[in-house]
């Protein structure tokens, strides 16, 4: 009986015991199948930041280096020196496009705070998601942003910028945009990127400022296409005035749906701004000492000590400031192009090097004002000049043998510095010895090889250039080399540049504490013939585009740092550039009828932009 009723209840439980299999299988299969499920979703958040959170809490007041109290009213002027040949500063063929379009009259989704190295607060997107890995992100606009007509902003706008620019746009927005797998508005105010498996962390980012264009406005057929027809946007100006090439004036759209959002108070507060343009850098400083200029940065050291003993200073009326920033030193130097067979033995670069007499230069024409350049991240925690490769750092280097040199990993290595006579033999000596190494050889006062001169030109665009570029080149005649220095007009220069048509030109490699996509637009082997990029020396080194990508995918500021130093160790052994030199300060002087915060932006560089969005006028 007992057996029987065993055998009875085993009977019994076999539908139960074997649905009770089928449910664990089937909830088993959902695990497996939706491993997304496991990980939290995604919450709307107000702001993202390259590394780590937000500075800034979600319902803070305004930006710290802006004063929501300032007054509204009055007008600037600003001069900028050279010319301007359209208002379209987005396509490839804009050479000299006029300043003061983007944040004034066109806004991206989001806002820079310009008091942490990268991280942006809600402008036409309030709010925005993504994960940990960055595989996606979604924006969500304010339903109350429109753009100067009138119309509001919907996804289709963002929708039609992110085309637009991605096939029409400037390299380094086609470069970025192409990496988006996918795009989708969901609804009018809801725009997603699909980034997954892209591993750059800073494309959201880089999708966040993108410029809005609007949709009804933009002939998008023409759009390469230079104009100085008054675009349509959504920022707080609009474009009044246009006198081709000479002035621009801005004035204030008193409509602007975002005046009162956190990432806007104290700033835009002049009714209207006058940009002139000036060819001739003497003629934009008397216009300033005359009271026609209310700003200006200086960057003449010579003009900086002695310049401003003009009534105006010496009453008050005009201040003088030498203000700090947090910012890395970024690069400028003498740009080899690599693209010409005479500069691409790296051991002729080197020598070339040696032959600029830094000591020389800043005594005699610069005060001894200016500290030599001796990284592409100096004066910061970016740099590896002064400090060993970490571990770390040889690690992500030691698939590249050879691409840093001895000296730079051991951080070592210094610019050459001479005895300041203008004369240093032993200056000339290591120069000849190394170009002797790569087969030239002097001749009759000409350094040869195979009978061909060693014979290049220097492309400069105005007088301080040509100065700077004719001592170096009675420099390099010392040993034998022929240099022509050019100077030319800024939309010529800008052409030739563009086209990377010129042997070696001043380059300019400005620098943030946050350097990202911008890199690949200068120093990847796919941007070296992309016309119009700013690869001026034609580099192209698998290393070099191998650590854009790890710069771009660290997730801690450790691994990040660690990435840029061994960035920076491959970029000086490359010896495309002969570094200049750069000032400690930005110098700036303006009229006393202007006024700015006493805090500054501590990762802006420049501390301000040409219309001064944090200034105001005094009693306007």
């Amino acid at each position: 009986m007992n057996g029987s009723s065993i055998r009875s209840g085993r009977h019994r439980d076999a539908p139960w015991r074997s649905g009770a299999a089928l449910l664990v299988s089937l909830l088993a299969w959902l695990v497996l199948a939706a491993p997304a499920c496991s990980e939290p979703a995604a919450l709307p958040t107000h702001g993202i930041a390259m590394h780590g959170e937000p500075a800034l809490p979600p319902r803070f007041d305004h930006f710290p280096y802006a004063n929501p109290d300032a007054p509204k009213g009055g007008r600037l002027k600003v001069g900028v020196q050279g010319t301007f040949d359209g208002l379209n500063s987005f396509n490839i063929k804009a050479g000299s496009a006029a300043q003061g379009i983007q944040g004034n009259v066109y806004q991206g989704l989001m806002q820079r705070s310009f008091d942490e190295p990268f991280t942006l607060y809600g402008l036409i997107a309030q709010s925005l998601e993504t994960d940990d890995a960055r595989s996606f992100v979604t924006f969500h606009l304010d339903p109350r942003a429109h753009f100067s007509d009138g119309v509001p902003i919907t996804s289709a706008d963002v929708l039609f910028s992110f085309d637009l620019l991605k096939t029409k746009g400037r390299p380094q927005q086609r470069s970025a945009f192409s990496l988006v797998k996918a795009v989708t508005t969901p609804d009018e105010h809801t725009i997603r990127y699909d980034l997954t498996g892209i591993g750059d962390r800073e494309l959201p980012l880089i999708l966040a400022i993108m410029p809005v264009l609007p949709k009804q406005h933009i002939d998008a057929e023409h759009f390469n296409e230079s104009t100085l027809r008054p675009p349509v946007g959504s920022g707080p100006y609009k474009v009044a005035e246009v006198h081709a090439g000479e002035r621009i004036i801005l004035k204030r759209d008193p409509d602007y749906w975002g005046r009162d959002l956190p990432s806007q108070k104290g700033m835009y507060n002049f009714d209207e701004i006058d940009i002139d343009y000036f060819r001739d850098a003497n003629s934009l400083f008397e216009s300033f000492k005359a009271g026609l200029i209310d700003y200006r940065d200086e960057t003449n050291p010579t003009r900086w000590t002695t310049g401003y003993d003009f009534p105006a200073f010496r009453d008050g009326r005009v201040v003088k400031e030498a203000l700090p920033t947090g910012v890395p030193k970024g690069m400028e130097g003498f740009a080899f192009n690599l693209r010409r067979p005479l500069f691409q033995d790296i051991r002729g670069r080197e020598a070339l090097g040696i032959m600029f007499d830094f000591e020389w230069v800043n005594a005699n024409f610069f005060s001894g004002l200016y500290t030599r350049t001796k990284s592409f991240f100096d004066d910061s925690e970016l740099a590896s000049t002064g400090r060993p490769a970490s571990e770390a750092e040889r690690a992500l280097l030691a698939p590249f043998p050879g691409a840093v040199r001895s000296d730079i990993m051991e951080g070592t290595w210094r610019p050459p510095v001479s005895d300041g006579s203008g004369r240093d033999r032993r200056q000339a000596q290591n120069a000849m010895n190394l170009l002797a190494l790569a087969g030239w050889h002097v001749s009759d006062g000409i350094l040869r090889k195979d009978g061909e001169p060693f014979a290049f030109e220097i492309m400069v665009t105005n007088r301080d250039q040509e100065r700077l570029a004719l001592n170096y080149a009675g420099q390099l005649a010392r040993i034998g080399i022929i240099t022509t220095v050019r100077l030319v007009d800024e939309v010529q220069y800008q052409r030739r540049r563009q086209k990377f048509d010129f042997d070696m030109m001043i380059g300019t490699w400005a620098a943030s504490a946050s350097p990202g996509n911008e890199q690949r637009n200068r120093w990847t082997s796919a941007s070296a013939d992309q016309e119009s990029s700013f690869n001026l020396t034609g580099a192209r080194s698998p290393a070099l585009d191998a650590l854009i990508d790890d710069l771009l995918s660290a997730k801690t500021h450790d691994d990040f740092v660690t990435a840029v130093r061994a960035y920076d160790r491959v970029l000086l052994s490359g010896f495309y550039v002969v570094p200049l030199y750069h000032a400690q300060n930005q110098w700036s002087a303006h009229w006393t009828r202007i006024a700015r915060p006493s805090k500054l932006p501590h990762y802006a560089a420049p501390l301000f932009n040409v219309t001064l969005d944090t200034w105001w006028k005094k009693d306007p």
